[in-house]
């Protein structure tokens, strides 16, 4: 029976970081994710770095200032996977006066430390090109800074830079049973393998609650107790491009929430997203899916502000994921988009129980989370990701600037199309020059290459077609339903 300090249930964002955070901090960490890395909500988000500029009129000033600080931390370690990103928000007066949209930027602006973005300012859309996409009333809005993520690969990223600092990372491996013993805890593996731990951790996102119900047992051989969590839906469509520069959208709605509309895949507009409250009772779906009447909510918020309208026709791809969210009451919208760590030691067998949290505060929980386990294993050790790069992440003389870094990468490469070198770059940042350098082997759909692919199989635990086009890449997007097939056969699927 192999023995481990700590076993990570999940490999969504949490799971990732926090086994990423251990493993660097010398403990001997397993990493155990029921099915593929970032295969629900992890990948199922709106794609950004962001402070959370509505959280700041329900006054949850330290939450959108815990995710500032970490939008700069993050932009500085993964450049290949997190870009700066400016927003238009299109005044509409009868909703927000420009007033309180103006105290909202400033603090936005100055809640946190910035250095690589800049700062928000007014903007004439009259005549503009960023007013162009719009209906002609919105003649006036705001510009600010956030950052785009590539939010699979973010997970996989950390995946692989705890398994180079020793964790050992499983996919398609549930743990079936977790044990609570006066020697730690006994795990049981979906395999059969049988493992030892002296804490676990629990961070199985909107499944969290459920994990500790149906597969874990205290010493009087009952269930642990839960926190409740709501899990809510949030669904996003992918339209035919509706606008042609760089800044993404943010639409205010009468319902008081906001919808993005942003530039994706160079050919398609992503729009998102809903809050759709699922029933206190119900499990969360293995495969969320966008319903018709969240569709119609989309096509008609958007088309408020878009002067092509929006239909359900539309549509070219839809995806949706459950967010584990805080139970404090209040509508969907409203409730906390923030973490929270629960650990105890229970007859010296530490648990620790990740509820919540959002993408851009990765780091920080994870950070948390690894100093409150090893306080309880009798060992703080030194947090040290603030200033740590992720896989890729090591642009060189270019530092940030991932434009200049795909130039060089280019010029290296010339015999190589841009649009492979410009993908390569993004995905993988400085670990795409091997997969320039060698033969590239069979295409096995437009600008996908066998090198690549078993690039992802030997490094990125890709297991099928899924796990590439949708997942590790978006190319699925791009690919007709033959060509994904050729994929899915590459793989024997």
């Amino acid at each position: 029976m192999d023995d481990f300090d700590v076993v990570v249930v999940g490999g969504g964002i949490n799971g990732a970081g926090l086994a990423r955070d251990l493993a660097g901090r010398g403990w001997r960490v397993l990493l155990a994710e029921a099915q593929d890395l970032a295969q629900h909500t992890s990948s199922a988000s709106t794609k950004l770095i962001h402070g959370g500029l509505r959280y700041l009129e329900t006054y949850e000033f330290s939450l959108v200032r815990k995710a500032l600080q970490e939008r700069e931390l993050l932009l500085r370690s993964a450049p290949h996977l997190i870009q700066p990103l400016r927003f238009v928000l299109p005044h509409a007066p009868h909703l927000r006066p420009a007033w309180m949209i103006r105290a909202g930027l400033f603090l936005y602006d100055h809640l946190a430390r910035r250095e690589l973005l800049p700062g928000s300012a007014p903007l004439r859309l009259s005549g503009s090109v960023y007013g162009a996409p719009l209906r002609p009333e919105f003649t006036r809005g705001f510009v600010y800074s956030d950052g785009w993520v590539d939010d699979a690969r973010l997970v996989v990223a950390n995946a692989q830079d705890a398994r180079a600092r020793g964790a050992e990372v499983l996919t398609r491996c549930a743990v079936t049973q977790a044990t609570r013993t006066a020697a730690g805890w006994a795990v049981a593996l979906a395999t059969g393998r049988q493992v030892r731990a002296r804490a676990l951790v629990n961070a199985a996102g909107p499944w969290a609650e459920r994990f500790l119900r149906d597969h874990t047992q205290g010493a009087d051989g009952r269930p642990l107790p839960a926190r409740g969590l709501r899990l809510v839906k949030g669904s996003h469509i992918v339209v035919a491009q509706r606008f042609t520069h760089d800044h993404a959208y943010i639409f205010q709605n009468p319902d008081g929430r906001i919808l993005f509309a942003i530039p994706y895949q160079g050919r398609f507009t992503l729009i998102g997203t809903t809050d759709v409250e699922l029933p206190h009772d119900a499990p969360p779906p293995d495969h969320a899916a966008i319903s018709a009447a969240e569709t119609d909510y989309l096509c008609e918020q958007a088309s408020r502000y878009l002067a092509r309208p929006v239909t359900p026709a539309d549509v070219l791809w839809s995806y949706a994921g459950v967010r584990p969210l805080l139970d404090e009451g209040g509508s969907a919208s409203s409730v906390t988009r923030d973490y929270l760590l629960e650990a105890d030691a229970e007859g010296g067998a530490p648990l620790l129980n990740v509820w919540g949290g959002k993408l851009t505060t990765y780091r920080k929980l994870a950070e948390d989370g690894a100093t409150q386990l090893g306080r309880l294993l009798g060992d703080a050790r030194r947090p040290w990701t603030a200033t740590a790069r992720l896989p890729g992440g090591d642009l060189g003389p270019h530092g940030v600037d991932i434009t200049a870094f795909t130039a060089a990468l280019q010029a290296r490469h010339p015999e190589r199309p841009a649009a492979l070198v410009a993908r390569l770059a993004l995905a993988y940042g400085d670990r795409a020059a091997p997969l320039l350098a060698e033969p590239a082997g069979a295409e096995i759909a437009p600008g996908l290459f066998e090198r690549e692919l078993r690039h992802l199989v030997d490094e990125e635990w890709a297991c099928s077609a899924d796990d590439v086009l949708w997942r590790r890449s978006k190319l699925g997007l791009h690919c007709t339903a033959e060509q994904r097939a050729a994929v899915a056969a590459w793989f024997g699927n």
